[in-house]
């Protein structure tokens, strides 16, 4: 192509090579390198005025020298009087820090779109963006192509039996990825969730805190009050009462009622949940939820011994028969916490900040020893296809692994991702766990063939031929839409 120059980052030098030959041409010449002290030194060695300029350069085991090279290259291209810069990131670097996860947290992600515009770029190519609304941090055009055709091509010629396999996944936020893929292979999906088990509380003597309505009755109005705030103890000794509020003088002095008022919401308003927990599910749909126990990261039996210090009795503070109240001051410190405080999953109350890897992205606390892990979906006796949008640490995956294997009854499982980052000993992990069949990952990210060569299980899907046709397109002024929705 004319009016093209293709520079190459020292991050993946095969790919760009790789899409240079798609291309019919040769990478063009950039001297690449670093002072004694570590700095990074650019110097372009073709003339770039007047050129559209394309920099190959995703994330890499070195990240913030990929990130760093590519920033000055990009500069010393403007510089050069480019007509336009392109950058080319198959993987984009700190794309898991898109939002705050604390309070001080820094969203990384907008930072490095910032500076990649006062660096000079004036159109980004990606690939699978780990959060899709990351495109409304850059004031330049993004380009966010999907792997999944390439995925979804390559199951349909490797896999036998692939037509009664089922798609799973692995967290809560990556449904919306397999339900994609699931849909394009016409195939059910499924989902595996990991939930830290909830600790009994220290405080209120193993107390727990119920929000009940209160159901209509005909006593006089000034009885009535439209929620009260119960505290109960761990035993069914007491079961819970459906009608009025009991007064506080009444002979049950195990549970202690406070008043909490809640204008707005009709007298007799309930959540599902507990109207249903005292009636027995019939739904048959039931029959497709498993249960296991991961205890360290491992999935046990049941009756495996918890290992969870939560677990054991904390210290009474008030002795369960009900000779002693709970004090005032505890329970305004129990208000105080649910109805302000902000859950620990997200900022201002918002669900969306859940972590669409339980692991990746985000540091394990210490004391999560024991956790829940579900399966939903029938995934018995067939082939199942755990997807998501990379793999960093392997123990979300070896646990989503053996529950379908072990617990649902899978056959073989196939893991799948589009980068494929592999931190730590992750691979090796992953080749040694015996419910892990495949692991199937795209190139966008550098893998050593020193890795490729000892891996027994891993198996590469080349997409230069999609950044290629991008390139090719968006240089002639041609539509991209189309390679959003490639007919397989």
């Amino acid at each position: 192509m004319r009016g093209v120059q293709i520079f190459s980052g020292t991050s993946h030098p095969v790919l760009a090579e790789t899409i240079c030959e798609r291309l019919g041409t040769l990478p063009a010449r950039a001297d690449l390198g670093k002072f004694a002290n570590g700095e990074t030194q650019v110097n372009i060695g073709v003339s770039v005025r007047n050129q559209d300029v394309y920099i190959v350069q995703s994330g890499s085991g070195k990240i913030n020298d990929s990130v760093m090279e590519l920033l000055i290259m990009i500069s010393a291209c403007k510089g050069g009087s480019a007509k336009s810069i392109t950058a080319v990131m198959p993987y984009f670097p700190y794309s898991r820090q898109s939002k705050k996860k604390s309070h001080r947290g820094a969203i990384t992600a907008r930072m490095l779109a910032n500076l990649l515009s006062v660096a000079g770029v004036d159109h980004v190519i990606t690939l699978d963006l780990h959060a899709s609304q990351m495109q409304g941090f850059f004031g330049k055009p993004v380009d966010n192509l999907f792997a999944e055709p390439f995925i979804a091509r390559w199951i349909r010629m490797n896999v036998p039996g692939w037509k009664e396999a089922v798609v799973v996944s692995k967290n809560a936020g990556g449904t919306k990825r397999v339900t994609s893929l699931a849909d394009t292979l016409k195939l059910n999906f499924g989902i595996v969730t990991t939930d830290r088990r909830r600790p009994r509380a220290t405080t209120l003597s193993d107390s727990t805190v119920f929000f009940d309505s209160i159901e209509e009755s005909d006593n006089p109005p000034k009885l009535q009050k439209p929620f009260a705030l119960r505290f109960q103890g761990g035993k069914n000794d007491h079961p819970r009462s459906e009608g009025p509020t009991s007064a506080p003088n009444a002979e049950d002095s195990s549970v202690e009622t406070v008043d909490f008022l809640r204008p707005g919401t009709p007298p007799g308003a309930r959540r599902p949940s507990e109207l249903e927990a005292a009636h027995e599910c019939t739904d048959v749909r039931v029959r497709d939820v498993i249960t296991g126990r991961l205890v360290q990261g491992q999935l046990v039996d049941d009756d495996y011994p918890s290992a969870d210090p939560n677990s054991e009795p904390a210290t009474p503070t008030a002795d369960r028969e009900g000779s002693e109240a709970i004090p005032d001051s505890m329970v305004n410190s129990i208000l105080s916490t649910t109805s302000s405080a902000p859950p620990e999953h997200a900022l201002g109350g918002s669900f969306d900040a859940a972590e669409s890897s339980d692991e990746e992205g985000s540091t394990s606390h210490g004391h999560e020893k024991e956790k829940t892990i579900t399966l939903v979906g029938d995934v018995r006796g067939r082939t199942v296809f755990i997807v998501d949008d990379m793999i960093d640490k392997s123990g979300s995956w070896i646990a989503a692994a053996e529950t379908v294997v072990k617990r649902g009854g899978a056959k073989k499982v196939y893991c799948i991702a589009t980068h494929g980052l592999f931190g730590d000993e992750s691979l090796d992990q992953m080749e040694a766990c015996a419910s892990i069949d495949h692991i199937v990952v795209t190139n966008t990210f550098p893998i050593s063939p020193q890795t490729l060569r000892r891996s027994k299980k891993l198996i590469v899907i080349d997409i230069s031929s999609l950044i290629a046709e991008s390139i090719r397109r968006h240089h002639y002024g041609e539509s991209v839409s189309a390679l959003f929705h490639l007919n397989e």
